[in-house]
């Protein structure tokens, strides 16, 4: 018997051992510098001991640190959940719903002896990605568990799940993002791939602890080839237009701004696709990477390792970029090394959380930002909601809702609703009464009258009404258009900020 600490042990299995009791005693069989010994912590030593003693294997024991023992612990760990996850001699059709799956297959959920968790996952994926999903949920609660897609930005139960059956999912999910299956504490963070139909889609996993156990979140990531064009981002052709005089600038700042889910990052990705070409050096720095993109250079931030948006951002500046784009600014110094960067001939995409174009600038300047450096640098702001679009399932709607909206937003004064729809549902839109999502917004291109009052430290109101003197058709002048079109319902219009 000895001690040694800070090592790294592979996992020994041995055909006579019981790994359940190894597990309960911390005595754990494992190689070190291809030897074979056991292995226990000091603090376990007196049961180890006894433990030892029944065993009758001649391996040597090793005493070593906590660290070193969860080290080999976790791979006995991980080597059990995937046995138990494999044992199953059940094949599931991927194209199944969920619901179906768990019709048809809740007695053997339930068996300990073949849970077919990993086509279930596999299903859940496949689902996901069929549906158009955005993010998968898999929450735990006090006596029973969910799986929701979050599908044009709003959740839709998929199934409801015993307690336990969704403890092996989360497991087999920590599995195969490579993350500690044994820790509950604590979140994690990892990163997973599927294939389905040749295609392969990246997925952020983030697990957290919650009060009934762990609930995951799982981002599905986009390719280069899922980035949509100008066009197909759903904007009116005036501020296409505009998107277009925009991006022919070889130096300034563009701000997209928008609450979380409105689509920032894909209508800067957009951009960069357009204006992307072999002579230009494009470099992103993210939080996280959404949207792998071949033609253009992409960080990922790195908290841990001190890779913020700002330490990042001035890297980027020593690498001779052209177009720069930062996923957010979040602070007076990313800010503030933008604005020089966008001074210094570089043209330089960012994303604000701001409600509309006018309290962008004055967010900016309550940053710490000289507002004479926010007039000389910026270029244009865009504000953009996503806005769902209703299936042709839509049915015809009271227009006194809309009209109540209407009376009390004197900028839609002049819209008059005759006829309005409404959600209905049927099969070809899963039953939500919506197909799809368009993006709707507020473009401001910048013009001297308006950077003498930034520079003069003008308020938001004031900009605001200048900026609609100027023509400047607003966000709820554009959704509302949307409901008179038929496109969208009035609970849609308020739910993106009609009222606001």
């Amino acid at each position: 018997m000895k001690q040694i600490n800070n090592i790294n042990p592979k996992a020994l299995q041995i055909e006579n051992f019981n790994i359940e009791e190894g597990i309960k005693y911390s005595l754990l069989p494992g190689i070190l510098e291809d030897k074979k010994f056991f292995f226990t912590t000091q603090d376990s030593l007196i049961d180890a001991l006894n433990f030892y003693n029944k065993t009758d294997l001649p391996l040597e024991l090793i005493i070593t640190d906590t660290e070193s023992f969860n080290r080999l612990l976790n791979q006995f760990l991980e080597l059990k959940t995937q046995k138990e996850l494999q044992n199953s001699d059940i094949e599931v059709e991927e194209e199944l719903s969920l619901d179906d799956f768990i019709k048809g297959g809740l007695d053997i959920l339930n068996s300990e002896n073949s849970a077919p968790i990993i086509k279930f996952v596999n299903s859940m994926f496949f689902q996901a990605v069929k549906k158009r999903a955005s993010d998968i949920h898999i929450e735990t609660h006090e006596n029973f568990g969910t799986i929701r897609f979050r599908i044009d930005g709003v959740l839709i139960t998929q199934a409801t799940l015993q307690k336990n059956i969704i403890n092996l999912i989360i497991n087999r999910i920590k599995v195969i993002s490579n993350l500690d299956i044994s820790e509950k504490r604590i979140p994690q963070d990892g990163r997973t791939q599927i294939k389905i139909a040749n295609k392969t889609t990246d997925i952020r996993v983030s697990v957290i602890p919650t009060y009934f156990g762990e609930k995951a979140v799982l981002r599905l990531l986009m390719e280069s080839e899922d980035i949509p064009s100008l066009k197909e981002l759903g904007f009116g052709d005036e501020i296409t237009e505009g998107f277009k005089e925009l991006l022919e600038h070889s130096y300034g700042m563009i701000l997209v701004t928008g609450p979380t889910g409105s689509g920032k990052s894909t209508t800067l990705h957009s951009f960069l696709q357009t204006i992307a070409t072999p002579t230009k050096n494009i470099i992103t720095i993210e939080d996280p990477v959404e949207y792998k993109a071949d033609n253009i250079n992409q960080i990922q931030v790195n908290n841990k390792v001190g890779l913020t948006f700002s330490s990042g951002l001035r890297s980027i500046l020593r690498q001779d970029p052209d177009i720069i784009m930062v996923g957010e600014i979040r602070d007076k110094e990313t800010a503030t090394i933008a604005i020089q960067a966008a001074l210094t001939g570089h043209l330089m995409l960012s994303t604000l959380h701001t409600n509309n174009a006018a309290s962008t600038i004055t967010r900016l300047m309550d940053m710490g930002v000289e507002p004479f450096l926010i007039a000389s640098s910026l270029i244009g702001i865009l504000s953009q909601r996503l806005v769902r679009v209703l299936c042709e399932c839509k049915t015809e709607d009271d227009p006194d809702k809309f009209k109540e909206i209407i009376n009390k937003n004197p900028i839609l004064s002049k819209f008059t609703p005759e006829k309005i729809y409404k959600e209905n549902g049927c099969p070809k839109c899963n039953f939500t009464g919506f197909i799809k999502r368009k993006a709707v917004g507020e473009l401001f291109i910048m013009n001297d009258e308006i950077k003498s009052l930034i520079a003069k430290g003008t308020n938001d109101i004031e900009l605001k009404n200048k900026m609609i003197q100027m023509g400047m058709k607003t966000l709820k002048e554009n959704i509302a258009q949307m409901v008179i079109n038929g496109e969208t319902s009035v609970s849609e219009a308020v739910r993106v900020g009609i009222k606001d």
